[in-house]
C-alpha cells in the first residue's frame, strides 16, 4: 500500500476532507480567526505603545537649571559635564534672556510681563534622554554636576513611569494571551481533526495493514490542517486591517491634544500577515498531527 510522495493526492484528499466536514471545517476557521484577532490586537496595542513611548523618548525633556552665581561664560562650560551623564543623547543651552522670551511669547498677556527684568529665569539646559524608564536616575545624576546642585533639575518622571508601566502591562497581557490562545487553537484543531479521522478510524486500521506508511496517512490531514490554518489567517488579517482601520480614526476623532499616536497598518502589513499565515500553519499543522497519531496506534 506503500507509494510515493503524490502531493495531487494529499491535497486532493485533504480538501474533500475539509468539505466531508463542512461544519466542523467552518467552525475551526471561525475559531482560528477569533483567536489570531484577540492575539493580533493585543500585540498590535503593544507596539503601539513601544511606538508612543520612543516618540515620547524623542521629545520628552529634562530641564537643568543652573546656579544663579555662574556667569553665562561658566553656564556654558557645563556643556561636557553635563553631556557626559549617563543616558543623555542631546542637550541645548539656553540663556536667561532667551528662556525669558520664550516665556512671554508662550504667554497670552505678555505686555503685562514687558516690565520683567533680564535676569529673571535663569540659564538652563534642555536635556533629553536615551531611555526615560532611567529619568529617574538620570535626574539624581545631573545634579550631582558642580554648578547644578539638587532640586534644579526638572523631569516629568511620574508621567514617564505610568506610561511605561502601561506599555509593560500591556505588553505582558499580550504575551500571556498569545501563548494561551495558541493553546487553546491547537486543541480546538486537534479536536476539529480528531473529530475527522473518528469517521474514518477503520479505513486508517486497514491501511495500515495492507502496508500504508504513517506518512502516507498523516499528509492528507496535514493538508487539511494547514489550509484551515492559512484560510483562517488571510480571513483574521483583513479582519484586522478593518478593525484596525476604525480603532485608529476613533482615536484621531477623539484625540485633540494629539497624546495618541498609531502606526499606519499598511506599514506593518507584511509582518502581520506573515506572522498571521506562520501561526496560523503551525496551529492548523500541530493540531492535525496531534489529532490523527492516537489512530496510528495499529
Amino acid at each position: 500500500m506503500s507509494r510515493r510522495f503524490d502531493a495531487g493526492y494529499y491535497v486532493s484528499e485533504g480538501v474533500r476532507s475539509i468539505f466531508t466536514h463542512g461544519f466542523m471545517s467552518f467552525a475551526a476557521v471561525c475559531m482560528i480567526v477569533a483567536c489570531l484577532l484577540i492575539m493580533g490586537s493585543f500585540t498590535l496595542l503593544a507596539v503601539n505603545l513601544d511606538s508612543m513611548l520612543g516618540d515620547l523618548e524623542n521629545k520628552n525633556e529634562m530641564v537643568v537649571f543652573v546656579d544663579d552665581s555662574l556667569t553665562v561664560v561658566e553656564a556654558r562650560a557645563l556643556q561636557p559635564a553635563l553631556a557626559a551623564v549617563d543616558n543623555v543623547s542631546e542637550l541645548s543651552f539656553v540663556t536667561k534672556e532667551a528662556a525669558l522670551k520664550e516665556f512671554k511669547a508662550k504667554r497670552e498677556n505678555s505686555a503685562l510681563l514687558a516690565d520683567l527684568p533680564d535676569d529673571t529665569l535663569r540659564d538652563r539646559y534642555y536635556v533629553r534622554v536615551v531611555d526615560i524608564e532611567r529619568m529617574a536616575e538620570t535626574q539624581a545624576a545631573l545634579e550631582q554636576v558642580e554648578g547644578v546642585g539638587k532640586g534644579n533639575v526638572r523631569a516629568a518622571i511620574e508621567i514617564a513611569d505610568g506610561f511605561v508601566l502601561v506599555r509593560n502591562i500591556a505588553t505582558g497581557v499580550a504575551m500571556a494571551l498569545v501563548g494561551v490562545l495558541l493553546v487553546v487553537s491547537l486543541f480546538i484543531i486537534a479536536n476539529t481533526i480528531k473529530l475527522a479521522t473518528f469517521y474514518r478510524r477503520e479505513e486508517i486500521a486497514i491501511m495500515k495493514m495492507c502496508g500504508a506508511t504513517n506518512g502516507f496517512i498523516e499528509w492528507p490531514f496535514v493538508v487539511e490542517g494547514l489550509i484551515l490554518g492559512l484560510s483562517g489567517a488571510l480571513i483574521a488579517f483583513f479582519a484586522q486591517w478593518g478593525l484596525y482601520q476604525m480603532v485608529a480614526k476613533l482615536a484621531i476623532q477623539g484625540n485633540g491634544l494629539s497624546l495618541v499616536t498609531m502606526l499606519s497598518y499598511s506599514s506593518m502589513s507584511g509582518t502581520i500577515l506573515a506572522v498571521f499565515c506562520a501561526v496560523g500553519a503551525v496551529i492548523g499543522v500541530g493540531g492535525s498531527l496531534v489529532a490523527i497519531r492516537k489512530f496510528l496506534q495499529v
